[in-house]
């Protein structure tokens, strides 16, 4: 299987860069996963393919500002530091620009000095890691996550060139838990307004968490699908939540995600027979066609990046045929693309 297999064409004026004022007014593009055939709508009626008695499952985890702009100490250089992910109360994996000139022992400071020219946050590179990421040693007063709330930026992707106006927009209405390095977009297009909707319907909401890390948007940059390594994101799943999913699924229900983070969370967390279980993890999981899906009855998700795991994963889901026929059409109809974009809904 190549992953030249999973390329698409898709002009680049086609790319959001700017979230939409409402969030539900997002255009849908519903699949049938086992026929392909596809029927163009609007976001705010995705509820009107859910049953009473199905589980959306959501990922509530919240990306943190976690680009971080700052200078060498010695030189004054430019440095720009993006956190991956936490090691201890002051250590972190990061991945630093440029990183040729940021070896060990280079100290980097953030904000602007007091009288005393000292800096709120600074920082000194400890160990370099695999893949030329750095691991991190920060030096602050106070707490951590307040210092970044005033020095940090939303981490877009490189794909979006336009500033965020609004810094709420990089997360969904029910981001709670801080960790993320990327949204989980998919659910970027709910509202609260539109999940009570749901609710009322009779479809039980259930929360997962999976730290979003960068890995899952590299490029694959290899020939053959098979040898792609997948970096390792943190995920919880509580003791209701995996009781709700199972009695869900014992009585027949279907199970449908928001976003391919959520569906990694569920086919990490699960046994051979389908049973999800409690309990905290990383995972590496890498899902292309070939894999039997466990819990995962209907996906909603974004438009993803050509060639990217996460086209391989909703091929999974249905099929790479169908899944590019339906990326075509929409392509045709112009719908917008990637993060800031529009939704599919595949079951």
């Amino acid at each position: 299987m190549k992953t030249s297999d999973f390329y698409y064409d898709l002009p680049e004026e086609l790319i959001a860069q700017d979230p939409l004022t409402d969030r539900a007014a997002s255009r849908l593009l519903y699949m049938n996963r086992r026929t392909g055939e596809t029927v163009d709508d609007t976001f705010r009626n995705v509820g009107s393919y859910l049953h009473p008695g199905d589980v959306l499952v959501i990922n509530d985890t919240k990306v943190i500002p976690a680009r971080l702009l700052g200078m060498k100490a010695d030189t004054g250089a430019h440095v720009e530091i993006l956190l991956l992910r936490r090691l201890s109360d002051t250590e972190w994996e990061t991945l630093v620009k440029p990183g040729k000139k940021c070896r060990v022992g280079t100290e980097i400071c953030f904000g602007t000095p007091d009288e005393e020219g000292r800096y709120p946050l600074t920082a000194e590179i400890e160990d370099i890691l695999d893949e030329g990421n750095r691991k991190v040693r920060f030096h602050y007063e106070g707490i951590f996550e307040e210092v970044l709330l005033r020095l940090g930026e939303m981490p877009l992707p490189p794909y979006i060139h336009h500033k965020l106006k609004d810094q709420s927009r990089y997360n969904t209405v029910y981001a709670e838990h801080d960790g993320s390095a990327a949204a989980p977009t998919a659910g970027l297009h709910f509202t609260k307004e539109l999940l009570e909707s749901i609710r009322e319907k009779g479809v039980k909401i259930v929360h997962v968490t999976l730290h979003v890390g960068l890995g899952t948007f590299r490029p694959v940059k290899v020939d053959d699908v098979e040898k792609h390594h997948m970096h390792s994101e943190f995920y919880v799943v509580t003791e209701d939540a995996a009781r709700e999913i199972n009695e869900a699924r014992a009585a027949g229900h279907r199970i449908v995600c928001v976003g391919t983070t959520s569906c990694r969370t569920l086919e990490s967390a699960a046994d051979e027979n389908g049973i999800l279980h409690a309990g905290s993890s990383w995972t590496s999981i890498f899902i292309y066609p070939g894999y039997q899906f466990k819990i995962m009855d209907g996906l909603i998700t974004n438009f993803h990046l050509p060639e990217s795991t996460l086209v391989m994963l909703v091929s999974a889901f249905s099929s790479r045929e169908h899944v590019l026929a339906a990326y075509r059409h929409a392509v045709e109809e112009r719908y917008r693309f990637f993060s800031f974009g529009d939704a599919m809904l595949i079951i």
